[in-house]
């Protein structure tokens, strides 16, 4: 029987929407079929399954799995738990395939999956971009193989624990504040802690799907009140936050103030490159203009990349790059499979401050310094958001503007960059600008804004 999804959750990265509005049980069904379908026509036969703890997640991933057995498959069940977890279930059991049942750091009452194929099969890394549309596309001609698969739950936890305890390469105890926001990351990090050295407490770690006490999205600093607050009272070394599935991680220093993902991809690179120079390190279009010049500084070959996770990944396959990030958070570790693990990424950081001679908001001060606009994402009209774009990239290269057109346009001047992006998953329009003082910073956001006039857009208050 056909199936149409609804065309609002097939989003560039991964399938995501509200549910019981665009989002179904009998989507997460339709797409057990059609990511069968897909693997076992890619050569493959073996499939782990995880969910994160959204309250409508189990629902899901028992559709996902009826839906996967009616193809064939042998599907493993790893349970609740962080996205990380689930890629490393693909590496550790050797499967063909892993699908993950999670709505990532959106509101409770979103959900959604994020897909990869082993790098060994035809397609093999993420699922997304075009391979999300031929799930789709499977789905409403009916176009799915058949067979009768097996399933088993398994428990990958201690393993996964184990991986993440290699990672740590600490020479003195620190005191940690861990915030989990009631996310998937809860459990893992309960049991992790206990067999760290130092002092670890942990704020909402019990994993809960409505998310009572912050939004699970530490890339936003008002939801990283709590960890700073409890930094400063406890006199910690430092904190670190987690999306809702763990795939992401914002540190804290011990001085209360956050580390966004371009901030911390600069500590692991000033430590990567020593064993790997010369190599390249990835960061996406929205990082500062520091971070690449410390990249050269410190003998690497800095790539600016366009957003999105499963981009980021992909170049550092292309390149074999040893470290890659965004400013989100995801940070990719060619040590890892280039798995974004906010977890593993926690431990290296650590690992990090355990042997440096000075303490992390030491480190965070020796970082170069600019004035920055933060990041605004602002609603626009779905047809015309990659229309506007090209408008304003047209106007400024016909003034001979100094602009990188590699993901939107991000202008260079001689106060800093803007940028002017289309988020690949919403009706939104995404702005940035960096400068060297704050006169510089205004001049910027007055281009930007005269950008988005000429081309009838109403400016966001940044």
């Amino acid at each position: 029987m056909s199936h149409i999804f609804t065309p609002a959750i097939l989003r560039e990265y991964d399938i995501r929407g509200t549910v019981g509005k665009t989002l179904h049980v009998a989507d997460a069904h339709a797409l057990g079929k059609a990511f069968g379908t897909f693997v076992v026509r890619a050569g493959g036969k073996h499939v782990m399954v995880g969910y994160d703890g959204r309250t409508h997640s189990p629902d899901f991933e028992a559709a996902l799995v009826e839906g996967l057995l009616s193809t064939g498959l042998n599907i493993e069940r790893i349970g609740c738990g962080p996205t990380p977890m689930l890629y490393f279930s693909t590496q550790y059991h050797k499967a063909d395939a892993g699908i993950m049942v999670t709505g990532s750091h959106n509101p409770p009452d979103q959900n959604g999956f994020k897909m990869l194929l082993a790098k060994y099969l035809p397609g093999g890394g993420p699922v997304y971009g075009e391979a999300v549309k031929k799930l789709a596309a499977l789905a409403a001609k009916d176009d799915f193989v058949t067979g009768k698969g097996s399933e088993k739950k398994i428990d990958i936890r201690e393993a996964y624990i184990d991986l993440l305890l290699k990672a740590y390469k600490g020479t003195k105890p620190l005191k940690v504040v861990w915030d989990c926001g009631n996310g998937a990351s809860g459990e893992i990090v309960q049991r992790l802690t206990k067999k760290l050295p130092g002092t670890h407490m942990i704020l909402f770690g019990e994993i809960d799907g409505r998310f009572p006490n912050h939004e699970p999205d530490p890339s936003d600093e008002k939801n990283l009140h709590f960890l700073q607050e409890e930094v400063r009272k406890q006199k910690a070394d430092c904190g670190i936050a987690f999306d809702g599935d763990a795939d992401r991680c914002i540190a804290v220093d011990n001085e209360g103030r956050a580390l966004m993902g371009d901030q911390l991809l600069m500590i692991y690179a000033s430590d990567i490159l020593k064993s790997h120079p010369g190599a390249p390190v990835i960061a996406d279009v929205k990082a500062s203009q520091t971070l690449f010049d410390d990249i050269k500084r410190l003998g690497g070959q800095p790539v600016m990349w366009k957003t999105g996770n499963p981009l980021i990944k992909a170049k550092m396959a292309e390149l074999n790059a040893p470290l890659g990030g965004e400013m989100s958070g995801h940070i990719f570790f060619g040590d890892n499979h280039n798995f974004d693990d906010g977890i593993y990424a926690a431990m290296k950081l650590l690992s990090l401050v355990s042997r440096a001679d000075r303490s992390l908001g030491a480190w965070r001060d020796a970082l170069p310094a600019m004035v920055s606009a933060p990041e605004t994402r602002f609603r626009v009209d779905e047809a015309r958001k990659f229309g506007i774009v090209d408008e304003v990239k047209a106007r400024l290269q016909k003034t001979g503007a100094n602009v990188n057109p590699i993901d939107g346009v991000r202008v260079m001047t001689m106060d800093g960059w803007w940028l002017l992006r289309a988020s690949n998953t919403d009706a939104l329009l995404v702005t940035r600008a960096e400068a060297k003082d704050e006169a510089g910073l205004t001049r910027l956001k007055a281009q930007l804004t005269d950008q988005l006039k000429a081309s009838g857009v109403t400016p966001p208050a940044f």
